[in-house]
Protein backbone atom coordinates (compact mmCIF):
# COMPACT_ATOMS: atom_id res chain seq x y z
CA UNK A 1 0.00 0.00 0.00
CA UNK A 2 2.74 2.42 0.67
CA UNK A 3 4.97 1.98 -2.36
CA UNK A 4 1.38 2.50 -4.09
CA UNK A 5 1.01 5.77 -2.77
CA UNK A 6 4.28 6.66 -3.29
CA UNK A 7 3.89 5.92 -6.82
CA UNK A 8 0.72 8.33 -7.14
CA UNK A 9 2.54 11.08 -4.91
CA UNK A 10 5.45 11.09 -7.69
CA UNK A 11 2.90 11.32 -11.04
CA UNK A 12 2.07 14.17 -9.22
CA UNK A 13 6.07 15.97 -9.48
CA UNK A 14 5.65 18.82 -12.07
CA UNK A 15 9.45 19.12 -13.53
CA UNK A 16 10.27 23.23 -13.51
CA UNK A 17 12.80 24.03 -16.07
CA UNK A 18 12.49 27.82 -16.45
CA UNK A 19 12.56 28.57 -20.23
CA UNK A 20 13.20 31.81 -21.91
CA UNK A 21 9.79 33.13 -21.83
CA UNK A 22 9.35 32.61 -18.55
CA UNK A 23 12.40 34.76 -17.66
CA UNK A 24 11.15 37.04 -20.19
CA UNK A 25 7.97 37.45 -18.06
CA UNK A 26 10.26 38.10 -14.90
CA UNK A 27 11.69 40.57 -16.60
CA UNK A 28 8.25 42.59 -17.65
CA UNK A 29 7.34 42.16 -13.93
CA UNK A 30 11.10 43.65 -12.66
CA UNK A 31 10.93 46.82 -15.03
CA UNK A 32 7.03 47.49 -13.99
CA UNK A 33 8.57 47.66 -10.23
CA UNK A 34 11.34 49.62 -11.33
CA UNK A 35 14.32 47.04 -10.88
CA UNK A 36 16.11 47.38 -14.04
CA UNK A 37 18.83 45.46 -12.87
CA UNK A 38 17.21 42.93 -11.96
CA UNK A 39 15.14 42.81 -15.33
CA UNK A 40 18.02 43.12 -17.43
CA UNK A 41 19.62 39.65 -15.77
CA UNK A 42 16.09 38.13 -16.33
CA UNK A 43 16.19 39.33 -20.15
CA UNK A 44 20.24 37.81 -20.52
CA UNK A 45 19.22 34.91 -19.06
CA UNK A 46 16.07 34.69 -21.24
CA UNK A 47 18.30 35.11 -24.49
CA UNK A 48 20.57 32.35 -23.42
CA UNK A 49 17.55 29.89 -23.06
CA UNK A 50 15.73 31.70 -26.14
CA UNK A 51 18.52 32.95 -28.44
CA UNK A 52 16.06 32.82 -31.29
CA UNK A 53 12.54 34.65 -29.99
CA UNK A 54 12.85 38.16 -31.71
CA UNK A 55 10.97 39.59 -28.95
CA UNK A 56 13.15 38.75 -26.50
CA UNK A 57 16.10 40.03 -28.13
CA UNK A 58 14.10 43.35 -29.33
CA UNK A 59 13.56 43.52 -25.26
CA UNK A 60 17.27 43.02 -24.05
CA UNK A 61 18.48 45.43 -26.86
CA UNK A 62 16.16 47.95 -25.53
CA UNK A 63 17.94 47.87 -22.45
CA UNK A 64 20.97 48.12 -24.20
CA UNK A 65 20.43 51.25 -25.90
CA UNK A 66 19.14 52.70 -22.62
CA UNK A 67 22.18 52.06 -21.36
CA UNK A 68 24.46 53.28 -24.22
CA UNK A 69 25.61 49.86 -25.13
CA UNK A 70 24.75 50.51 -28.70
CA UNK A 71 27.18 47.73 -30.54
CA UNK A 72 25.44 45.41 -27.90
CA UNK A 73 22.24 46.72 -28.78
CA UNK A 74 23.38 46.47 -32.42
CA UNK A 75 24.05 43.17 -32.25
CA UNK A 76 20.86 41.84 -30.86
CA UNK A 77 18.86 44.04 -33.02
CA UNK A 78 20.09 42.82 -35.90
CA UNK A 79 19.62 39.01 -35.22
CA UNK A 80 16.28 39.98 -34.11
CA UNK A 81 15.44 41.71 -37.23
CA UNK A 82 17.06 38.67 -39.41
CA UNK A 83 14.57 36.74 -37.69
CA UNK A 84 11.51 38.67 -38.31
CA UNK A 85 11.87 41.08 -41.09
CA UNK A 86 8.71 42.49 -40.87
CA UNK A 87 8.01 43.35 -37.06
CA UNK A 88 7.60 47.04 -37.31
CA UNK A 89 9.10 47.57 -33.65
CA UNK A 90 12.52 45.77 -34.74
CA UNK A 91 12.30 47.63 -37.85
CA UNK A 92 12.10 51.30 -35.78
CA UNK A 93 14.78 50.20 -33.46
CA UNK A 94 16.86 49.29 -35.98
CA UNK A 95 16.86 52.55 -37.33
CA UNK A 96 17.42 54.06 -33.99
CA UNK A 97 20.73 51.85 -33.31
CA UNK A 98 22.01 52.28 -36.77
CA UNK A 99 22.03 56.13 -36.24
CA UNK A 100 23.70 55.47 -32.78
CA UNK A 101 26.78 53.59 -34.37
CA UNK A 102 27.29 55.69 -37.56
CA UNK A 103 25.35 53.84 -40.18
CA UNK A 104 23.27 56.51 -41.14
CA UNK A 105 22.56 55.20 -44.24
CA UNK A 106 20.56 52.46 -42.12
CA UNK A 107 18.69 54.56 -40.13
CA UNK A 108 17.04 56.50 -43.17
CA UNK A 109 16.53 53.10 -44.86
CA UNK A 110 14.96 51.85 -41.69
CA UNK A 111 12.89 54.55 -40.29
CA UNK A 112 11.53 55.29 -44.18
CA UNK A 113 10.31 51.38 -44.11
CA UNK A 114 8.64 52.00 -40.53
CA UNK A 115 6.79 54.73 -41.71
CA UNK A 116 5.74 52.85 -44.64
CA UNK A 117 4.58 50.27 -42.95
CA UNK A 118 2.65 51.98 -40.25
CA UNK A 119 2.78 55.61 -40.56
CA UNK A 120 0.13 56.40 -38.22
CA UNK A 121 2.86 53.87 -35.89
CA UNK A 122 3.42 54.56 -31.90
CA UNK A 123 6.86 55.39 -33.28
CA UNK A 124 5.78 57.17 -36.19
CA UNK A 125 7.03 60.80 -34.34
CA UNK A 126 10.45 59.49 -33.58
CA UNK A 127 10.83 57.74 -37.17
CA UNK A 128 10.07 61.26 -38.87
CA UNK A 129 12.54 62.50 -36.26
CA UNK A 130 15.35 60.40 -37.48
CA UNK A 131 14.77 61.21 -41.10
CA UNK A 132 15.02 64.91 -40.46
CA UNK A 133 17.99 64.34 -38.33
CA UNK A 134 20.10 62.75 -41.00
CA UNK A 135 18.49 65.30 -44.12
CA UNK A 136 19.60 68.31 -41.96
CA UNK A 137 23.02 66.86 -40.62
CA UNK A 138 24.13 64.36 -43.23
CA UNK A 139 26.94 66.21 -44.55
CA UNK A 140 28.68 65.51 -41.19
CA UNK A 141 28.55 62.62 -41.09
CA UNK A 142 30.95 60.25 -44.05
CA UNK A 143 28.93 57.96 -45.56
CA UNK A 144 31.53 54.93 -45.08
CA UNK A 145 32.13 52.96 -47.92
CA UNK A 146 30.66 49.44 -48.13
CA UNK A 147 27.53 47.41 -46.97
CA UNK A 148 25.74 47.21 -43.79
CA UNK A 149 27.24 43.92 -43.97
CA UNK A 150 30.97 44.90 -44.40
CA UNK A 151 30.46 47.57 -41.42
CA UNK A 152 28.99 45.18 -39.46
CA UNK A 153 32.49 42.62 -40.07
CA UNK A 154 34.69 45.73 -39.36
CA UNK A 155 32.78 46.36 -36.09
CA UNK A 156 33.54 42.54 -34.98
CA UNK A 157 37.34 43.44 -36.19
CA UNK A 158 37.16 46.40 -34.18
CA UNK A 159 35.60 44.86 -30.93
CA UNK A 160 38.34 41.96 -31.21
CA UNK A 161 41.00 44.22 -30.53
CA UNK A 162 39.84 46.48 -27.74
CA UNK A 163 40.00 42.81 -26.02
CA UNK A 164 43.35 42.18 -27.33
CA UNK A 165 42.84 39.69 -29.60
CA UNK A 166 44.76 41.48 -32.54
CA UNK A 167 45.29 38.15 -34.57
CA UNK A 168 42.00 37.06 -34.72
CA UNK A 169 41.10 40.74 -35.70
CA UNK A 170 44.03 40.86 -38.34
CA UNK A 171 42.33 37.73 -39.92
CA UNK A 172 39.12 39.28 -39.62
CA UNK A 173 40.14 42.31 -41.52
CA UNK A 174 42.22 40.69 -44.27
CA UNK A 175 39.05 38.72 -45.18
CA UNK A 176 36.94 41.70 -45.39
CA UNK A 177 39.58 43.61 -47.35
CA UNK A 178 40.05 40.87 -49.89
CA UNK A 179 36.21 41.12 -50.58
CA UNK A 180 36.21 44.44 -50.39
CA UNK A 181 39.77 46.29 -51.55
CA UNK A 182 38.52 49.93 -51.67
CA UNK A 183 37.38 49.59 -47.69
CA UNK A 184 39.78 52.46 -46.70
CA UNK A 185 38.36 53.00 -43.27
CA UNK A 186 39.50 48.98 -43.36
CA UNK A 187 42.86 49.26 -44.27
CA UNK A 188 43.51 51.77 -41.69
CA UNK A 189 41.98 49.34 -38.72
CA UNK A 190 44.39 46.68 -40.24
CA UNK A 191 47.29 48.85 -39.95
CA UNK A 192 46.61 49.76 -36.09
CA UNK A 193 46.26 45.96 -35.95
CA UNK A 194 49.55 45.20 -37.47
CA UNK A 195 51.38 48.01 -35.35
CA UNK A 196 49.95 46.66 -32.40
CA UNK A 197 51.19 43.00 -32.72
CA UNK A 198 54.31 44.49 -33.56
CA UNK A 199 54.42 45.08 -37.20
CA UNK A 200 55.56 48.71 -37.72
CA UNK A 201 56.99 48.37 -41.15
CA UNK A 202 53.88 46.78 -42.27
CA UNK A 203 51.48 48.69 -40.48
CA UNK A 204 53.33 52.11 -42.40
CA UNK A 205 53.13 50.49 -45.79
CA UNK A 206 49.82 49.32 -45.82
CA UNK A 207 48.80 52.92 -44.61
CA UNK A 208 50.91 54.44 -47.64
CA UNK A 209 49.13 52.36 -49.65
CA UNK A 210 45.63 53.88 -48.74
CA UNK A 211 47.45 57.27 -49.13
CA UNK A 212 48.57 56.75 -52.78
CA UNK A 213 45.35 54.82 -53.63
CA UNK A 214 42.69 57.30 -51.73
CA UNK A 215 44.67 60.90 -51.65
CA UNK A 216 44.48 62.90 -48.48
CA UNK A 217 42.79 60.23 -46.44
CA UNK A 218 42.56 61.79 -43.43
CA UNK A 219 42.90 58.56 -41.12
CA UNK A 220 45.99 57.36 -42.49
CA UNK A 221 47.76 60.26 -41.92
CA UNK A 222 46.98 60.48 -38.17
CA UNK A 223 47.93 56.71 -38.23
CA UNK A 224 50.77 57.40 -39.71
CA UNK A 225 51.62 60.52 -37.35
CA UNK A 226 51.02 58.11 -34.09
CA UNK A 227 53.27 55.88 -35.02
CA UNK A 228 56.08 58.31 -36.17
CA UNK A 229 55.35 59.84 -32.27
CA UNK A 230 55.67 56.46 -30.58
CA UNK A 231 58.95 55.42 -32.48
CA UNK A 232 60.06 59.21 -32.03
CA UNK A 233 60.84 59.59 -35.45
CA UNK A 234 61.35 63.55 -35.52
CA UNK A 235 61.92 64.08 -38.62
CA UNK A 236 58.46 61.92 -39.59
CA UNK A 237 56.66 63.63 -37.29
CA UNK A 238 57.27 67.03 -38.27
CA UNK A 239 56.95 66.70 -41.96
CA UNK A 240 53.14 65.25 -41.10
CA UNK A 241 52.26 67.52 -38.53
CA UNK A 242 53.10 70.39 -41.35
CA UNK A 243 50.10 68.20 -43.40
CA UNK A 244 47.79 67.90 -40.19
CA UNK A 245 47.61 71.54 -39.22
CA UNK A 246 47.13 73.13 -42.85
CA UNK A 247 43.82 70.56 -42.82
CA UNK A 248 40.18 71.94 -42.18
CA UNK A 249 37.74 69.02 -41.74
CA UNK A 250 34.02 69.86 -41.50
CA UNK A 251 32.55 66.14 -40.90
CA UNK A 252 32.52 65.20 -37.47
CA UNK A 253 34.51 62.05 -37.83
CA UNK A 254 37.28 63.37 -39.03
CA UNK A 255 37.07 66.24 -36.53
CA UNK A 256 37.31 63.67 -33.79
CA UNK A 257 39.89 62.15 -35.39
CA UNK A 258 41.82 65.05 -35.73
CA UNK A 259 41.94 66.27 -32.24
CA UNK A 260 42.68 63.16 -30.78
CA UNK A 261 45.72 62.74 -32.97
CA UNK A 262 46.87 66.38 -32.15
CA UNK A 263 46.20 65.84 -28.41
CA UNK A 264 48.28 62.60 -28.20
CA UNK A 265 51.35 64.45 -29.64
CA UNK A 266 51.20 67.64 -27.66
CA UNK A 267 49.55 69.54 -30.26
CA UNK A 268 46.72 71.08 -27.35
CA UNK A 269 45.64 74.11 -29.11
CA UNK A 270 44.28 72.65 -32.27
CA UNK A 271 43.25 69.73 -30.46
CA UNK A 272 40.80 71.77 -28.54
CA UNK A 273 39.36 73.72 -31.48
CA UNK A 274 38.58 70.85 -33.16
CA UNK A 275 37.21 68.92 -30.47
CA UNK A 276 35.17 71.97 -28.82
CA UNK A 277 34.14 72.73 -32.03
CA UNK A 278 32.50 69.04 -31.79
CA UNK A 279 30.71 69.78 -28.60
CA UNK A 280 29.68 73.20 -29.07
CA UNK A 281 27.41 71.85 -32.03
CA UNK A 282 26.20 68.92 -29.49
CA UNK A 283 27.88 65.83 -30.49
CA UNK A 284 27.38 63.57 -27.71
CA UNK A 285 30.33 61.91 -27.52
CA UNK A 286 32.19 58.61 -26.24
CA UNK A 287 34.52 57.96 -23.35
CA UNK A 288 37.82 58.59 -25.62
CA UNK A 289 36.15 61.55 -26.90
CA UNK A 290 35.96 63.19 -23.04
CA UNK A 291 39.45 61.95 -22.44
CA UNK A 292 40.92 63.72 -25.49
CA UNK A 293 38.75 67.11 -25.02
CA UNK A 294 40.04 67.28 -21.29
CA UNK A 295 43.66 66.82 -21.74
CA UNK A 296 43.49 69.66 -24.87
CA UNK A 297 41.61 71.61 -23.20
CA UNK A 298 43.44 71.98 -19.79
CA UNK A 299 46.90 72.21 -21.50
CA UNK A 300 45.74 74.95 -23.65
CA UNK A 301 44.28 76.58 -20.93
CA UNK A 302 40.32 76.16 -20.47
CA UNK A 303 40.25 74.77 -17.27
CA UNK A 304 36.34 74.74 -16.24
CA UNK A 305 35.83 73.18 -20.18
CA UNK A 306 38.34 70.33 -18.84
CA UNK A 307 37.37 69.53 -15.57
CA UNK A 308 33.37 69.43 -17.09
CA UNK A 309 34.25 67.01 -19.87
CA UNK A 310 36.33 64.82 -17.48
CA UNK A 311 32.55 64.61 -15.38
CA UNK A 312 31.78 63.39 -18.99
CA UNK A 313 34.11 60.68 -18.70
CA UNK A 314 34.16 59.01 -15.40
CA UNK A 315 30.32 58.88 -16.17
CA UNK A 316 30.99 56.42 -19.03
CA UNK A 317 34.61 55.21 -17.64
CA UNK A 318 35.19 55.40 -14.20
CA UNK A 319 38.20 53.33 -14.09
CA UNK A 320 39.98 56.23 -15.31
CA UNK A 321 39.61 58.00 -12.28
CA UNK A 322 43.41 59.35 -11.39
CA UNK A 323 44.25 60.37 -15.14
CA UNK A 324 43.06 63.90 -14.61
CA UNK A 325 45.32 65.97 -16.89
CA UNK A 326 45.25 68.56 -13.80
CA UNK A 327 47.13 65.57 -11.81
CA UNK A 328 49.35 65.30 -14.75
CA UNK A 329 50.58 69.13 -14.83
CA UNK A 330 51.22 68.96 -10.60
CA UNK A 331 53.96 66.00 -11.56
CA UNK A 332 55.67 68.14 -14.41
CA UNK A 333 56.43 70.32 -11.22
CA UNK A 334 59.79 68.31 -11.69
CA UNK A 335 63.51 69.42 -12.58
CA UNK A 336 64.91 67.96 -15.85
CA UNK A 337 66.88 65.38 -14.38
CA UNK A 338 64.11 64.08 -12.77
CA UNK A 339 64.24 60.42 -14.36
CA UNK A 340 61.05 59.43 -12.59
CA UNK A 341 59.38 62.25 -15.56
CA UNK A 342 62.07 60.50 -17.94
CA UNK A 343 59.86 58.50 -20.70
CA UNK A 344 62.54 57.00 -22.48
CA UNK A 345 64.49 55.50 -19.00
CA UNK A 346 61.10 54.55 -18.07
CA UNK A 347 60.55 52.47 -21.30
CA UNK A 348 63.84 51.41 -21.27
CA UNK A 349 63.12 49.92 -17.72
CA UNK A 350 59.61 48.31 -18.95
CA UNK A 351 61.43 46.60 -21.95
CA UNK A 352 64.57 44.72 -19.65
CA UNK A 353 65.49 41.23 -19.67
CA UNK A 354 65.73 41.46 -16.28
CA UNK A 355 62.47 41.68 -13.92
CA UNK A 356 63.96 43.36 -11.11
CA UNK A 357 64.19 46.58 -14.08
CA UNK A 358 60.67 46.05 -15.16
CA UNK A 359 59.52 45.93 -11.89
CA UNK A 360 61.32 48.89 -11.50
CA UNK A 361 59.93 50.71 -14.46
CA UNK A 362 55.84 49.90 -13.91
CA UNK A 363 56.75 51.29 -10.10
CA UNK A 364 57.97 54.80 -12.11
CA UNK A 365 54.93 54.35 -13.97
CA UNK A 366 52.66 55.10 -10.81
CA UNK A 367 54.35 58.43 -10.67
CA UNK A 368 55.07 59.56 -13.66
CA UNK A 369 53.90 62.58 -16.08
CA UNK A 370 53.68 59.85 -18.95
CA UNK A 371 51.56 57.19 -17.68
CA UNK A 372 48.74 57.21 -19.81
CA UNK A 373 51.36 57.58 -22.92
CA UNK A 374 53.03 54.69 -22.11
CA UNK A 375 50.00 52.93 -20.92
CA UNK A 376 48.80 53.45 -24.55
CA UNK A 377 51.44 52.23 -26.55
CA UNK A 378 51.13 48.63 -28.16
CA UNK A 379 54.46 47.33 -27.25
CA UNK A 380 55.47 48.76 -23.93
CA UNK A 381 53.22 47.19 -21.64
CA UNK A 382 52.23 43.31 -22.79
CA UNK A 383 50.97 42.07 -19.49
CA UNK A 384 50.61 38.38 -21.15
CA UNK A 385 54.25 37.96 -20.57
CA UNK A 386 54.03 39.62 -16.94
CA UNK A 387 54.78 37.54 -13.99
CA UNK A 388 52.96 37.43 -10.90
CA UNK A 389 54.87 40.42 -9.02
CA UNK A 390 55.06 42.34 -12.52
CA UNK A 391 51.59 42.09 -12.18
CA UNK A 392 51.03 43.24 -9.00
CA UNK A 393 53.10 46.39 -9.61
CA UNK A 394 51.36 46.90 -12.85
CA UNK A 395 47.69 47.23 -10.22
CA UNK A 396 49.52 49.46 -8.12
CA UNK A 397 50.71 51.63 -11.09
CA UNK A 398 47.09 52.10 -11.95
CA UNK A 399 45.98 52.57 -9.09
CA UNK A 400 44.13 48.84 -8.10
CA UNK A 401 42.89 49.02 -4.41
CA UNK A 402 44.83 46.34 -2.51
CA UNK A 403 42.81 43.98 -0.16
CA UNK A 404 44.79 44.32 3.02
CA UNK A 405 43.53 41.99 4.81
CA UNK A 406 45.11 39.32 1.90
CA UNK A 407 48.36 38.63 3.10
CA UNK A 408 49.91 38.35 -0.49
CA UNK A 409 48.42 41.74 -1.18
CA UNK A 410 49.62 43.46 2.37
CA UNK A 411 53.13 42.19 1.86
CA UNK A 412 53.50 43.37 -1.33
CA UNK A 413 51.95 47.10 -0.49
CA UNK A 414 54.50 47.27 2.12
CA UNK A 415 57.16 46.30 -0.52
CA UNK A 416 56.50 49.07 -2.66
CA UNK A 417 56.68 51.83 0.41
CA UNK A 418 60.17 51.40 0.69
CA UNK A 419 60.83 52.87 -2.89
CA UNK A 420 58.22 55.40 -2.02
CA UNK A 421 59.96 56.35 1.23
CA UNK A 422 63.24 56.74 -0.53
CA UNK A 423 61.88 58.54 -3.37
CA UNK A 424 60.00 60.68 -0.70
CA UNK A 425 63.77 61.08 0.89
CA UNK A 426 65.65 62.24 -1.75
CA UNK A 427 62.32 64.16 -3.68
CA UNK A 428 63.07 63.01 -6.74
CA UNK A 429 65.13 60.35 -9.02
CA UNK A 430 68.24 61.11 -10.16
CA UNK A 431 70.80 59.61 -11.78
CA UNK A 432 73.16 59.27 -8.78
CA UNK A 433 70.71 57.77 -6.41
CA UNK A 434 69.48 55.44 -9.40
CA UNK A 435 71.19 52.78 -8.30
CA UNK A 436 70.43 52.67 -4.77
CA UNK A 437 65.96 51.90 -6.57
CA UNK A 438 68.20 49.44 -8.79
CA UNK A 439 69.27 47.47 -5.79
CA UNK A 440 66.47 47.83 -3.89
CA UNK A 441 64.35 46.23 -6.82
CA UNK A 442 67.05 43.03 -7.13
CA UNK A 443 66.41 43.10 -3.70
CA UNK A 444 62.46 43.42 -3.54
CA UNK A 445 62.37 40.64 -6.56
CA UNK A 446 63.91 37.89 -4.60
CA UNK A 447 62.37 39.11 -1.19
CA UNK A 448 58.87 38.70 -2.69
CA UNK A 449 60.05 34.99 -3.61
CA UNK A 450 61.02 34.18 -0.70
CA UNK A 451 57.86 35.01 0.65
CA UNK A 452 59.43 38.35 2.86
CA UNK A 453 57.06 40.09 5.13
CA UNK A 454 58.46 43.40 4.71
CA UNK A 455 57.18 44.45 8.35
CA UNK A 456 58.80 47.64 8.92
CA UNK A 457 59.35 49.64 5.36
CA UNK A 458 61.23 52.17 7.08
CA UNK A 459 63.92 50.41 8.69
CA UNK A 460 63.95 48.62 5.41
CA UNK A 461 64.09 51.97 3.42
CA UNK A 462 66.94 53.10 6.00
CA UNK A 463 68.50 49.75 5.37
CA UNK A 464 68.69 49.68 1.69
CA UNK A 465 69.44 53.55 1.86
CA UNK A 466 72.64 52.47 4.59
CA UNK A 467 73.59 49.61 2.57
CA UNK A 468 74.00 51.71 -0.67
CA UNK A 469 76.13 54.60 0.67
CA UNK A 470 78.66 52.23 2.56
CA UNK A 471 78.81 50.19 -1.36
CA UNK A 472 79.84 53.74 -3.01
CA UNK A 473 82.49 54.42 0.10
CA UNK A 474 80.37 57.01 1.25
CA UNK A 475 81.13 59.12 5.04
CA UNK A 476 77.61 57.55 6.62
CA UNK A 477 76.18 56.12 9.96
CA UNK A 478 74.02 54.06 11.02
CA UNK A 479 72.84 56.78 13.80
CA UNK A 480 72.32 59.45 11.24
CA UNK A 481 70.71 57.12 8.74
CA UNK A 482 68.15 55.76 11.73
CA UNK A 483 67.04 59.41 12.77
CA UNK A 484 66.78 60.50 9.10
CA UNK A 485 64.64 57.24 8.61
CA UNK A 486 62.71 57.66 12.04
CA UNK A 487 63.70 54.22 13.77
CA UNK A 488 66.38 52.78 16.23
CA UNK A 489 69.93 51.93 15.61
CA UNK A 490 69.13 48.23 16.50
CA UNK A 491 66.28 48.27 14.80
CA UNK A 492 68.00 49.34 11.54
CA UNK A 493 70.73 46.80 12.22
CA UNK A 494 68.63 44.15 12.00
CA UNK A 495 66.70 44.96 8.92
CA UNK A 496 70.96 45.37 7.22
CA UNK A 497 71.10 42.01 8.19
CA UNK A 498 67.43 40.86 6.88
CA UNK A 499 67.82 41.99 3.70
CA UNK A 500 71.48 41.44 2.99
CA UNK A 501 70.06 38.12 2.84
CA UNK A 502 68.64 38.77 -0.68
CA UNK A 503 71.54 39.95 -2.24
CA UNK A 504 72.49 38.14 -4.94
CA UNK A 505 75.78 35.98 -4.19
CA UNK A 506 77.37 36.70 -7.65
Amino acid sequence: MEKKRQKENQTNIVSFIPTGDYYYKKSIQAMNSGQMNKAYKYLQRAVDLSPDDPMILLQLAIIELEGQRFEEAYDLLRHAYQIDKDNPEIIFYMAEVSGCVGIIHDAKRFAEQYLQIEPEGVYADEATEILEFVDIEQDDFEELEGSAEDLYRQEQARRSMEKGDFPEAIKMLEDLIEDRPDFWSAHNNLALAYFYVGEAEQAKALLNTVLRENKGNLHALCNLTVIAYYEKNEEDLQDLLEVLVKIQPYLWEHRYKLGATLALVGQYDLAFKWLRSMQKRGYVGDAGFYFWLSHAAYFSGHEEISKSAWEQLLEQDPDKEGFEPWRQEENNNYSLDALEHDRDYIVEKLESDYTSERIFGLFLLSCTAHKQEIIAHPKWIDVDQFNAYEKLFLAYALGHQFDMKNKVEASFIRAVSVPEILLEQYGKLTTLIAPMFQMWFVLCEQALMNNYRFTNPAAIAGANDYLFRSSRMLKVTKKEIAQQYGVSVSTLSKYIEEILMFLPNN
